[in-house]
């Protein structure tokens, strides 16, 4: 089992809002982050991890910043590529991955060819189902729960 961690939450206010960043956030069963303007609707959460922002940027030769993406959380050491039906820990929440996050056409705006290079391989991130109820912190552990404890 790989392990990781949670490097970055962030939220936005209002629709088209910037991304703040939060040290801790709520997470709602069946729901997604509170603080987040989507909480209740059909993308509860998404995720980025980190090694693929880093590699998106070097082959694009920028240095914009993850949250650029407009994900709500950023993690690093596990792979999100395919990871589709898997559990994701947090601390004591727990999040099913429901699909690949597909970039939209505001990432071209920030920066030419970034919604392209994304694309492949879940570059763009990951949608998840909040299944437990719970308060998150940058800086947690983050695993892949085994299928046979779920």
């Amino acid at each position: 089992m790989s392990e990781g961690k949670l490097l970055a939450i962030w939220a936005r206010k209002e629709w088209g809002g910037e991304m703040s960043p939060l040290d801790a956030a709520n997470l709602v069963e069946g729901k997604g982050l509170v603080e987040d303007v989507s909480f209740g609707g059909r993308r509860q959460i998404t995720i980025i991890e980190e090694e693929a922002w880093t590699n998106v940027m070097k082959q694009l030769s920028s240095d914009l910043p993850p949250e650029t993406r407009r994900a709500n959380l950023l993690v690093s050491g596990i792979s999100l590529k395919e990871s589709r039906g898997q559990i994701l820990k947090i601390g004591d929440c727990r999040i099913k991955i429901t699909g690949e996050t597909k970039p939209c056409a505001a990432m071209d705006a920030k920066l030419p060819g970034l919604r392209k290079a994304l694309k492949p391989d879940w570059n763009g991130g990951a949608i998840g189902k909040v299944l437990d109820s719970g308060k998150i912190l940058v800086g947690e552990k983050v695993i892949w729960e085994d299928a046979e404890e779920v």
